[in-house]
């Protein structure tokens, strides 16, 4: 069995893992994860396996199965409450799609957040939705109180990022959660930049989508959906096939009945190749730990702050000892220097981040480290940046 401090201590167990390491800082978890060695081994694997039969062979159709239970495992979910499906906002659009609208039903979301998880919902004006868009302080800063604020007795669905994309802020997800549930509202999670990272539990959500790219360590277009059972009866799938239909035989019926659990929003064929890399991370993730891995996060952001502080950076979002709403993502600006070069320069060292920018076209360098990355590699990038002065 993996553990963190095995890893850390063991540099050729750390390359083996993680042969990124060999040559590069790779900092973007937040955007595309690079993949781990035993994730590729497994898609490896499974495409070999198809060059001697075919692509569903039996053992494969069982590792699905199985990624339901690792999957519902990770989010504390029942099995049959997973679909298989990616990206993100496929699961956010079959929420946006699948439920039964009146005109002037109201929905709570965020207009800066990914737009992933905002289109699903302005979309729904035209069928007559009214959209309350949340004016937190800061970037992200969706606090419950916030959020209380902006119901009313129209209000059907919350909608929010369980961690903004740019300034890292994670949303009290229980606190939130408790307050929807008990004035019968619903809420959907996009989680994709806390699903493998920090506790994601769905104890209080109704809906939630994550694809498998960045915390999960995982392919794209693989991810998890997950729908609350007792409410997959109100949830009426818009994607359609003979996979989520039942069709005996293959022969289609005259009436629509859909399949039971997950399945229900899995159209047709599945991403076999791709679901298993996604149960290669995600078992990698149950086996180092959550807890290890977010203590290691919140303190690779920790040494981040202290290198690129003195260097004059200011930071969005949270404070790295705020473990409540800090997250492993680190976005900086700076007074005086051009992002664009620092960030090309980072890149000719071999140090990759995201150059991203917000509404007013301001550029900003996002860091997202994973629980392989160590300490000093936090310094080494304040060692660059520094040189370049």
């Amino acid at each position: 069995m993996l553990t963190l401090d095995a890893l850390l201590s063991d540099e050729s167990l750390r390359q083996q893992e993680f042969p990124v390491i060999k040559d590069s800082l790779f900092l973007g978890h937040a955007g595309v994860t690079i993949l781990p060695r035993r994730v590729t081994r497994t898609m490896q694997d499974y495409l070999e396996q198809c060059c001697l039969s075919m692509q569903e062979y039996p053992e494969a159709w069982r590792a699905v199965n199985e990624t339901r239970v690792v999957a519902a495992k990770l989010i504390g979910a029942k099995a049959s409450e997973i679909a298989l499906i990616g990206p993100t906002s496929v699961g956010l659009s079959l929420v946006a799609n699948g439920l039964p609208w009146q005109p002037g039903d109201e929905v709570v979301c965020y207009l800066d957040d990914y737009p992933a998880n905002v289109y699903p919902w302005t979309d729904l004006e035209r069928r007559g939705v009214v959209l309350k868009l949340l004016k937190p302080a800061t970037p992200g800063e969706i606090t419950p109180e916030l959020v209380e604020a902006a119901l009313t007795p129209k209000t059907k669905l919350v909608a929010l990022a369980s961690c903004h994309f740019q300034s890292g802020y994670r949303i009290e997800i229980d606190r939130i959660g408790r307050m929807l549930r008990e004035r019968g509202i619903l809420f959907c999670l996009d989680a994709i930049q806390t699903v493998g990272a920090f506790d994601t539990r769905v104890d209080h959500v109704d809906f939630l989508s994550a694809d498998s790219h960045k915390w999960m360590l995982g392919p794209m277009s693989a991810g998890i959906f997950y729908v609350r059972e007792e409410l997959q009866e109100m949830l009426r799938p818009s994607l359609l096939g003979s996979w989520n239909v039942r069709s005996p035989n293959f022969i289609a019926q005259e009436e629509i009945a859909f399949e039971r659990g997950g399945r229900r929003y899995e159209p047709g064929a599945l991403n076999i190749s791709g679901i298993l890399g996604m149960k290669a991370g995600i078992d990698l993730i149950l086996e180092v730990g959550l807890p290890a891995i977010s203590a290691q996060l919140l303190k690779l952001k920790a040494r981040l702050h202290a290198g690129l502080q003195p260097l004059g950076f200011t930071f969005l979002g949270p404070d790295p000892h705020n473990s409540t709403n800090a997250s492993a993502i680190t976005t900086v600006q700076h007074p005086g220097r051009s992002l664009e070069d620092i960030s090309k320069n980072l890149a000719s060292n071999n140090i990759f981040t995201s150059l991203r920018h917000n509404r007013a076209g301001q550029p900003l360098i996002r860091f997202s480290p994973h629980f392989y990355n160590t300490e000093a590699e936090m310094d080494r990038v304040a060692q660059v940046i520094g040189e370049a002065v």
